[in-house]
């Protein structure tokens, strides 16, 4: 009995002390994060304007009894740009922005979307697709658990055109200039003439100024924030499709050092990072090409029929890029089926049917 009452006296002091002190597991964490991209970009800015307030806010409203301490390294600074992925895994830094476009020998099936051009314009109908097979496929959430990282939201970008020194007007018009493509974006230029040269939003300006090469593939809000109107005058939308480009993830050794209430926040404010970000690219696209038009820019818009005749001209790429990956034992096939299902099902109407 005497037993009994010093042992409930224990049980009754310890919660005492928990009450006041907020729980013996109240913590603060450090997190590093960082992305190759400067803020200029909206999905660096809006990691760092609404994903890393978000967070705070709700462990604060959640009684504040666990905090994030933020390292932000953007720009480069840690993680160099196609760097992040390999940074994140091996703990250089804790979270941050993969760049899966840059990626393609590790992720190859997160790049569908460039890897099938003519898709959808529609931001929302490409991230809603590949969020879907995301949940449909194992191999691509495989793609991120073995390079042990947890996946918290994902980045489309509007619909991509060309940036030229010289007019383009239509797809004879790029024979025998030199062209800047991102990763896999250099399929869509085969069986053109033209060439392409590797290239990324962090070069494009003094490359394109410095003649490194002639114009580039990129997205209108990318390209107005970075004034490449001012190197290359001529904008020819051709509508290559909305794409996407990679996600927020997070080291999973990190990520299992938190407690279930604080990955639980992660993964709500990851989920309507991506949501703002598709709006948000959405709702500048436009006005991106208005304030490069007032910079100087003369722009071309492709009619469907020549977009149709610029897509016939390429061989097909992506059920090309299907056999490969399905030769490595990986769904590509699956893949492309599903990335232009998600889109006919979203309302795209495709200049190519690719997989017909």
């Amino acid at each position: 009995m005497k037993f009994a009452k010093k042992a409930l006296f224990t049980v009754l002091l310890v919660a005492a002390v928990l009450a006041l002190t907020g729980g013996a597991q109240a913590k603060t964490f450090k997190v590093t994060i960082a992305a190759g991209h400067p803020p200029i970009f909206l999905w660096v800015s809006m990691a760092r304007d609404y994903m890393i307030p978000e967070i705070d806010k709700r462990l604060a409203e959640a009684g504040g009894e666990h905090k994030i301490e933020w390292n932000q390294a953007w720009g480069g600074t840690v993680a160099k740009l196609g760097g992040e992925l390999d940074a994140i895994q091996a703990g250089v830094v804790d979270a941050g922005f993969v760049s899966t476009l840059f990626q393609a020998p590790q992720m190859p099936l997160h790049n569908v979307s460039y890897m099938t051009p003519f898709g959808s314009r529609d931001i929302f109908a490409v991230v809603d697709t590949v969020t879907e097979l995301q949940a449909k496929i194992p191999a691509f959430k495989d793609e991120w658990d073995r390079h042990n990282q947890i996946f918290l939201g994902g980045a489309a970008l509007d619909t991509y055109g060309l940036l030229t020194s010289f007019p383009v007007k239509t797809v004879d018009d790029i024979k025998g200039h030199k062209i800047a493509a991102p990763g896999p974006a250099a399929n869509w230029i085969k069986n053109t003439g033209a060439v392409a040269v590797a290239g990324n939003l962090n070069t494009y300006y003094n490359d394109i100024k410095t003649g490194v090469y002639e114009g580039a593939l990129t997205f209108m809000t990318a390209a107005s924030a970075g004034k490449l109107q001012e190197v290359a005058p001529h904008l020819c939308m051709v509508n290559f499709g909305a794409q996407f480009a990679g996600g927020v993830s997070i080291n999973k050794d990190v990520w299992d050092s938190f407690p279930p209430e604080v990955q639980k926040v992660f993964k709500e404010v990851g989920a309507e990072y991506s949501k703002k970000l598709a709006q948000a690219q959405a709702d500048r696209a436009d006005q991106a090409m208005k304030t490069m038009e007032a910079g100087g820019a003369a722009i071309t818009v492709l009619s469907d029929d020549e977009r149709k005749r610029w897509a016939n001209t390429l061989p097909n790429v992506p059920m090309e890029w299907a056999k490969t990956m399905d030769e490595k034992k990986l769904p590509g096939a699956e893949t492309v089926k599903g990335f232009l299902n998600g889109l006919r099902s979203r309302g795209a109407t495709l200049v190519r049917e690719w997989d017909k």
